[in-house]
Protein backbone atom coordinates (compact mmCIF):
# COMPACT_ATOMS: atom_id res chain seq x y z
CA UNK A 1 0.00 0.00 0.00
CA UNK A 2 1.68 3.28 -1.41
CA UNK A 3 -0.90 5.18 1.16
CA UNK A 4 -4.15 6.03 2.65
CA UNK A 5 -7.32 8.27 2.72
CA UNK A 6 -8.81 8.58 5.83
CA UNK A 7 -12.75 9.90 5.80
CA UNK A 8 -12.46 13.04 8.52
CA UNK A 9 -16.49 12.09 9.71
CA UNK A 10 -15.15 8.10 10.11
CA UNK A 11 -15.70 5.64 7.84
CA UNK A 12 -13.32 2.95 6.72
CA UNK A 13 -9.95 4.49 4.68
CA UNK A 14 -9.03 4.73 1.20
CA UNK A 15 -6.02 2.58 0.46
CA UNK A 16 -3.64 4.18 -2.53
CA UNK A 17 -3.01 0.93 -3.99
CA UNK A 18 -1.50 2.22 -7.32
CA UNK A 19 0.75 5.04 -8.10
CA UNK A 20 -1.85 7.03 -10.32
CA UNK A 21 -5.51 6.75 -9.55
CA UNK A 22 -8.53 8.36 -10.79
CA UNK A 23 -11.23 9.61 -8.41
CA UNK A 24 -14.51 10.03 -9.75
CA UNK A 25 -18.21 8.94 -9.15
CA UNK A 26 -17.66 6.40 -12.36
CA UNK A 27 -17.66 2.65 -11.76
CA UNK A 28 -14.60 2.74 -13.76
CA UNK A 29 -12.49 4.84 -11.66
CA UNK A 30 -9.89 3.29 -9.57
CA UNK A 31 -11.37 5.41 -6.27
CA UNK A 32 -15.16 5.90 -6.48
CA UNK A 33 -16.56 8.34 -5.07
CA UNK A 34 -21.17 7.48 -4.98
CA UNK A 35 -21.60 11.36 -3.99
CA UNK A 36 -23.90 13.64 -6.11
CA UNK A 37 -21.17 16.56 -5.87
CA UNK A 38 -18.13 14.80 -6.79
CA UNK A 39 -18.10 14.68 -11.04
CA UNK A 40 -17.27 11.73 -12.95
CA UNK A 41 -14.10 12.58 -13.18
CA UNK A 42 -13.53 14.54 -10.41
CA UNK A 43 -9.73 14.32 -10.26
CA UNK A 44 -5.99 12.51 -10.06
CA UNK A 45 -3.76 11.27 -7.44
CA UNK A 46 -0.34 10.17 -8.76
CA UNK A 47 2.92 9.33 -6.85
CA UNK A 48 6.03 11.26 -8.28
CA UNK A 49 9.24 10.78 -6.18
CA UNK A 50 7.96 9.02 -3.41
CA UNK A 51 5.56 12.43 -3.10
CA UNK A 52 1.49 12.50 -3.81
CA UNK A 53 0.39 15.45 -6.10
CA UNK A 54 -3.43 15.83 -6.74
CA UNK A 55 -4.94 17.35 -9.92
CA UNK A 56 -8.32 18.32 -10.50
CA UNK A 57 -9.76 17.32 -13.85
CA UNK A 58 -12.35 20.06 -14.19
CA UNK A 59 -14.77 18.64 -11.29
CA UNK A 60 -17.55 20.98 -10.78
CA UNK A 61 -17.05 21.78 -7.33
CA UNK A 62 -13.19 21.18 -6.93
CA UNK A 63 -10.52 19.94 -4.25
CA UNK A 64 -8.78 21.38 -1.85
CA UNK A 65 -6.33 21.29 0.42
CA UNK A 66 -6.31 22.52 3.95
CA UNK A 67 -9.13 24.81 3.67
CA UNK A 68 -7.54 26.26 0.25
CA UNK A 69 -9.02 25.53 -3.67
CA UNK A 70 -5.96 24.31 -5.87
CA UNK A 71 -5.92 22.97 -9.48
CA UNK A 72 -2.80 20.91 -8.58
CA UNK A 73 -1.32 21.21 -5.33
CA UNK A 74 1.38 18.64 -3.36
CA UNK A 75 0.07 16.65 -0.87
CA UNK A 76 1.89 15.82 2.55
CA UNK A 77 1.28 13.51 5.63
CA UNK A 78 -1.66 15.19 7.65
CA UNK A 79 -3.12 17.48 4.99
CA UNK A 80 -6.59 17.59 4.63
CA UNK A 81 -7.55 16.54 1.44
CA UNK A 82 -11.71 17.68 0.49
CA UNK A 83 -12.94 16.71 -2.98
CA UNK A 84 -16.07 18.15 -3.60
CA UNK A 85 -17.53 18.22 0.72
CA UNK A 86 -15.91 14.88 1.24
CA UNK A 87 -13.01 15.26 3.81
CA UNK A 88 -9.84 13.02 4.03
CA UNK A 89 -6.75 13.05 6.07
CA UNK A 90 -3.62 12.45 3.64
CA UNK A 91 -1.57 9.33 5.63
CA UNK A 92 1.74 7.96 3.65
CA UNK A 93 5.30 7.88 4.29
CA UNK A 94 7.36 10.19 1.78
CA UNK A 95 10.65 10.03 1.51
CA UNK A 96 13.69 11.08 4.11
CA UNK A 97 15.58 14.16 3.64
CA UNK A 98 13.48 15.40 0.75
CA UNK A 99 10.81 17.94 -0.31
CA UNK A 100 8.26 17.76 -3.16
CA UNK A 101 8.92 19.98 -6.27
CA UNK A 102 7.25 23.77 -5.80
CA UNK A 103 4.20 23.91 -6.97
CA UNK A 104 3.92 25.12 -10.40
CA UNK A 105 0.22 26.04 -11.30
CA UNK A 106 0.61 27.48 -14.96
CA UNK A 107 -1.55 31.01 -14.63
CA UNK A 108 -1.86 30.93 -18.44
CA UNK A 109 -3.26 28.31 -18.80
CA UNK A 110 -6.42 28.10 -17.75
CA UNK A 111 -8.96 31.52 -18.21
CA UNK A 112 -10.44 33.43 -15.40
CA UNK A 113 -13.85 32.28 -16.14
CA UNK A 114 -12.74 28.52 -15.50
CA UNK A 115 -10.65 29.26 -12.26
CA UNK A 116 -13.97 31.06 -11.19
CA UNK A 117 -16.13 27.68 -11.93
CA UNK A 118 -17.98 29.62 -14.61
CA UNK A 119 -16.98 28.18 -17.89
CA UNK A 120 -16.06 24.65 -18.12
CA UNK A 121 -12.46 23.54 -19.00
CA UNK A 122 -11.77 23.60 -22.77
CA UNK A 123 -15.60 25.00 -23.34
CA UNK A 124 -16.09 27.94 -25.61
CA UNK A 125 -17.78 31.07 -24.34
CA UNK A 126 -21.12 30.35 -23.98
CA UNK A 127 -23.46 33.07 -25.73
CA UNK A 128 -27.00 34.11 -25.46
CA UNK A 129 -28.67 32.74 -29.03
CA UNK A 130 -29.33 35.74 -30.81
CA UNK A 131 -32.84 37.15 -31.39
CA UNK A 132 -34.64 36.56 -33.79
CA UNK A 133 -35.07 39.08 -36.19
CA UNK A 134 -38.35 40.36 -37.51
CA UNK A 135 -39.90 39.61 -40.88
CA UNK A 136 -39.63 41.17 -43.54
CA UNK A 137 -42.49 42.89 -44.03
CA UNK A 138 -43.93 42.00 -47.52
CA UNK A 139 -46.71 44.92 -49.27
CA UNK A 140 -50.24 44.20 -48.87
CA UNK A 141 -51.29 43.12 -52.78
CA UNK A 142 -53.79 45.73 -53.90
CA UNK A 143 -56.34 42.90 -53.83
CA UNK A 144 -56.38 43.09 -49.80
CA UNK A 145 -56.37 47.17 -49.58
CA UNK A 146 -59.37 49.34 -49.13
CA UNK A 147 -59.86 50.31 -52.66
CA UNK A 148 -58.58 47.35 -54.72
CA UNK A 149 -59.78 48.95 -58.45
CA UNK A 150 -57.59 52.33 -57.81
CA UNK A 151 -55.43 52.21 -60.25
CA UNK A 152 -52.69 54.58 -58.18
CA UNK A 153 -52.72 50.95 -55.40
CA UNK A 154 -51.71 49.02 -58.00
CA UNK A 155 -48.95 51.25 -59.04
CA UNK A 156 -47.67 52.12 -55.45
CA UNK A 157 -47.97 48.23 -54.57
CA UNK A 158 -45.74 47.08 -57.57
CA UNK A 159 -42.98 50.23 -56.50
CA UNK A 160 -42.98 48.78 -53.56
CA UNK A 161 -41.59 45.04 -54.57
Amino acid sequence: MLGELIPCGGGDPVPLLKSKLLVGRRSHCDIQLQFPNVSSHHCELELINGFWRIQDLGSSNGIKVNGERHDSKWLMPGDILAIARQRYEVHYKPPEGQRPPENQEDVIARGLLEKAGLERPHEAPRRPPASPSPPPTTPTPPSQQASPDDDDNTMKWLSEL
